[in-house]
């Protein structure tokens, strides 16, 4: 079957008036915190949405921009359109993007109650104004402030605001405007009783009058930009966590009222509130972190835990309707097929892989780079910092990082075969470099099938990283040296003009009375331990293994409450093991996402685990380990082994060994700064378009 029969449904054309899609794939809003402070488009925004119009995509909805500056956005780094002065950066937005073929809709929006006070020293706008108590039960932190209640004028000054800045999105020549109706935005705020408590016809007693605001909006915008410019709304197909959400049932009735509004498409998501199984909804497979919980975790594989939302929304319009939630374009073409919606949308894997669209046209889908659902761009996003992704280093910076041919083919010299040795050799290669790749381990990957086993394979695909990666080296010519150390004596063999030493940070050997002793497990003698049936079994069949067998003590503490000691406790937890984690520092969690770290914490302590943070680590003893509190209590600790699980260290002996002998150097990756996969990733990149 070639290619394009295989994906028959996904690269069909699909027509919204007088827009014509030229395949099915979505890129949906995604807010990347690349726009100028003043909320004019930036570079970063320009360049991102072109390279992804250059990789084929059928439509782009270019990220949230606010109708209101001052109160109708959540952070900085955002597109504004609340005033005609932003029309010329937003038509050159919409020019790059069709220089490559490609539609392009801009979304726009009002966050009401998810504006912070601290952007603005102004009280967030919602439809009702609730207490704190209130809020602490609807929102899982502390972060969202009380709210004033809208008045009806105040309404209908916001539907004039939509109005005006979908007509300066025509004006700045767009094809299309989406009104983002969805997750806590504001208009999603009137349509949930979580936070529509009112009592006039704006409040929560019929689903007219909590549609009522989002309609009005639909309608005001077909005022201003005319019968012939194509207008969709993004919504939530329900919601999740408090007994007052919004229902399918509920949504699949509100939405013939927005088609009846004249919407000519309707992009479906979900939201969550509170502290529970829910809180990811919007990243589907997050719902299997720490692990699988509730019944909507048995939907992320197939058919999607948000596409039977999309479906039901499906049954009761004749517009097209687009599905969303970690989709890919093997089950799209099946959701597709099956009549589920007219369009995918793909969010974080064109983040990762903006020619996802070009490749599975080609039948090249061994060449998609993965997403591996780390959360990483997430975490980014809620420090308002510009989004990064683990896997492509080069969004956000593709100006920079575009491949073009070295000025001088050089003979380069990659030691070790992890993330960052890989991609620096993956793009020195495709710069026209010749590259050899030495790794004293017979398989490349480094330490990414151990991430693995630790991690599970449930959420994030590390060996699919790293078969990417594989691939892609073997494709470029790049020679592997597998199961051989490169030495400073190799040089005079090789005469390399460049070095690059990615051979991973070096273990960490805190100076504790005891380390010596048999019930003492390093991370070292762990990998040691772990490499050889990982490397004949590999990570999925090991995971399955362990839960049977773990030569591992039942009580278990572990040094270090970083994410490697988390990630330990998760796993060992998971295999029967009763955990203690001590952390001399007073932060558990270093270097995790927020909100994993709250979700991990919160599980590890249901399922009994004890944590304790700024303990000092006096003696390991055949008993356990001894420590003071930060109280300054004495306290043993009974454990059958101790577990070594702290941050690797630099490692520049390497180095030190090459100096003087090779014209180029580079350390790169966790021997240079013991960080995460993405900034490993990061690095190998820097170092490959350096050279």
């Amino acid at each position: 079957m070639s290619n394009n029969a295989k994906f028959k449904k996904l690269l069909e054309p699909l027509q919204i008036k007088q827009v014509k899609f030229r395949n099915r794939i979505i890129k949906p809003g995604q807010i990347l915190n690349y726009a100028e402070k003043d909320g004019y488009v930036g570079q970063r925004n320009l360049d991102f949405y072109e390279n992804l119009a250059r990789g084929g995509v059928g439509m782009i909805i270019t990220e949230d921009a606010s109708v209101d500056f001052t109160l109708g956005s959540s952070g900085v780094g955002r597109i504004c359109v609340d005033d005609d002065k932003f029309i010329p950066s937003l038509a050159e937005l919409a020019s790059v993007i069709h220089k490559h073929g490609c539609p392009a809709f801009n979304q726009i929006g009002h966050s009401g109650p998810g504006h912070h006070r601290k952007h603005s020293r102004l009280q967030p706008l919602a439809p009702s104004s609730l207490n704190e108590d209130e809020l602490q039960r609807i929102y899982t932190s502390n972060k969202y402030d009380v709210c004033k209640e809208l008045t009806i004028p105040e309404i209908e000054d916001i539907i004039e605001q939509f109005a005006k800045g979908a007509e300066r999105v025509k004006k700045a020549g767009f094809d299309g405007v989406e009104v983002h109706a969805a997750h806590g935005y504001l208009l999603n705020s009137f349509i949930s009783r979580v936070l529509n408590k009112r009592q006039d016809k704006y409040g929560c007693q019929t689903l007219e009058n909590r549609a009522r605001f989002a309609v009005e909006v639909l309608r005001a915008i077909r005022e201003r930009v005319g019968p012939d410019f194509p207008v969709g709304i993004r919504i939530n197909g329900a919601e999740y966590g408090l007994p007052e959400c919004t229902t399918s049932e509920e949504t699949a009735q509100i939405a013939p009222m927005l088609e009846a509004a004249t919407a000519d498409y309707i992009h479906v998501s979900a939201f969550s509130y509170g502290r529970n199984g829910y809180i990811l909804v919007q990243s589907p497979e997050q719902l299997l972190y720490p692990e699988s919980q509730g019944p909507l975790a048995n939907l992320v594989n197939k058919p999607g835990v948000l596409v039977p939302l999309a479906a039901a929304i499906k049954k009761n319009v004749s517009i097209p309707v687009i599905a969303v939630g970690r989709l890919d374009p093997v089950l799209g073409e099946w959701i597709l097929r099956n009549g589920m919606a007219d369009a995918i949308a793909l969010g974080r894997r064109l983040m990762a892989d903006p020619e996802l669209p070009n490749k599975v046209i080609e039948g090249r889908l061994e060449d998609i780079r993965p997403c591996t659902a780390c959360l990483s761009c997430r975490d980014i996003f809620m420090k308002n910092e510009p989004v990064a992704c683990r896997a492509n280093a080069s969004l956000g910076r593709e100006r920079e990082y575009e491949i073009k041919p070295a000025n001088k083919k050089k003979k380069v010299v990659v030691v070790g075969g992890g993330p960052s040795g890989m991609e620096a050799a993956r793009v020195a290669a495709a710069r026209g470099h010749d590259v050899t790749l030495y790794d004293r381990e017979p398989k490349l990957g480094g330490l990414l099938d151990l991430a693995a086993l630790i991690k599970g394979l449930e959420i994030e695909d590390l060996p699919a990283l790293a078969m990417y990666f594989k691939t892609q080296l073997a494709k470029l010519g790049v020679k592997t040296s597998l199961g051989e150390e490169f030495t400073p004596a190799l040089i005079e063999e090789t005469k390399p003009d460049v070095v690059i030493v990615a051979t991973g940070g070096k273990p960490a050997a805190p100076k504790i009375p005891g380390m010596e002793r048999r019930n003492v497990l390093t991370s070292e003698e762990l990998h040691r331990r772990a490499k050889t049936p990982l490397r004949l079994l590999g990570p999925r069949a090991m995971g399955k293994l362990t839960k049977f067998w773990l030569p591992i003590g039942k009580k278990v503490v572990i040094i270090g409450g970083s994410m490697h000691g988390l990630e330990t406790a998760e796993f060992l937890v998971k295999r029967g093991r009763k955990v203690t984690i001590v952390e001399p520092s007073d932060k558990l969690g270093a270097s995790m996402g927020e909100l994993h770290l709250t979700m991990l914490t919160d599980w590890l302590r249901k399922k009994g685990a004890s944590m304790l943070a700024g303990a000092s680590i006096e003696e390991i003893t055949g008993k356990g380990l001894n420590i003071t509190t930060k109280e300054g209590k004495k306290q043993t600790i009974a454990a059958d082994t101790v577990v070594i699980a702290m941050p690797p260290e630099p490692n520049s002996r390497f180095l030190l060994e090459l100096k003087g002998k090779v014209p180029e150097v580079y350390l790169s990756g966790d021997c240079r700064e013991p960080h995460l996969i993405l900034e490993a990733i990061a690095d190998g990149a820097r170092i490959g378009h350096a050279i």
